[in-house]
């Protein structure tokens, strides 16, 4: 009786054992199959509208994946990813930034791309009544808004414009430095810059502003915006999926509707 009662326990403890380990491996297949997959997508802030749109379908078909936005000037979004932040991608609107995690080995060569491009126009508000019909007319203008050119790429192709028209040096003192290209433009939404250079996809966007002029693609160095994957082991299956759906005919729609050129 007592050998019976001894093995009924023995048996007993084995189906738990059994059963716990059939539990654990069907919860890990689940994690993996169906677990919710959070992607960090740091990128510049000129691609806030047409990535927002892309989320949105992209989500749709991936319902096991989210995908988190943290825009922002590239320069300063690069700086971020150097200094360990977690970022699964990271799409830039320059490729000296993009290029600088490549030389850190933060990211693979054959993991990037240069996917969309821009143009750089001139911007004013759109009752204004100051007499500003090209960029050779900034010399009219009491305050004129642009990136910082350390940091914001826009401010830099803004910059190098300037340079190259021997118009910098004149208006120096009359420029208004912008943390990214979405505040040059709300500046000269407000009034409270007479004129602004943005890229051309914000200016489509708003309805607060006129576009005067576009620099010409010789005064600076062209606007592409480079997307790689960010060297990151934990969600390399999931930032593949988002990285390779932004190249996908329907994304590259969305952002042709905003006014971005197709590079691919």
């Amino acid at each position: 009786m007592k050998k019976t009662y001894l093995f009924m326990i023995f048996l007993m403890m084995m189906l738990v054992m059994v059963g716990a380990g059939c539990s654990s491996d069907e919860t890990e297949m689940k994690a993996q199959a169906g677990g919710k997959v959070e992607l960090t997508v740091s990128a510049a802030v000129s691609l806030q509208d047409a990535l927002n749109d892309i989320k949105k379908s992209f989500e749709k078909e991936n319902a096991n994946v989210e995908v988190r936005y943290n825009f922002g000037a590239s320069g300063a979004l690069q700086q971020q990813i150097s200094q360990g932040a977690p970022v699964d991608l990271f799409f830039s609107a320059a490729e000296d930034k993009f290029d600088k995690l490549v030389e850190e080995d933060l990211i693979e060569e054959k993991n990037g791309i240069d996917l969309v491009g821009n143009d750089l126009v001139l911007v004013v508000p759109k009752e204004s009544k100051k007499e500003i019909g090209s960029l050779e007319d900034l010399t009219k203008a009491a305050k004129i808004s642009i990136g910082t050119p350390e940091s914001v790429p826009a401010g830099q192709y803004a910059k190098q414009t300037l340079e190259n028209m021997n118009l910098f040096k004149e208006i120096e003192d009359r420029l208004v430095y912008a943390k990214d290209v979405r505040q040059v433009l709300t500046y000269v939404e407000t009034g409270n810059v007479d004129a602004g250079l943005v890229y051309k996809t914000d200016a489509l966007n708003s309805s607060k502003v006129e576009i005067i002029a576009a620099a010409q693609a010789d005064l600076h160095d062209p606007i592409i915006y480079p997307v790689g994957m960010i060297n990151n082991l934990e969600h390399a299956k999931g930032a593949k999926l988002f990285y390779d759906y932004l190249q996908t005919e329907a994304s590259m729609k969305i952002f042709e509707k905003y006014g971005f050129k197709n590079l691919k």
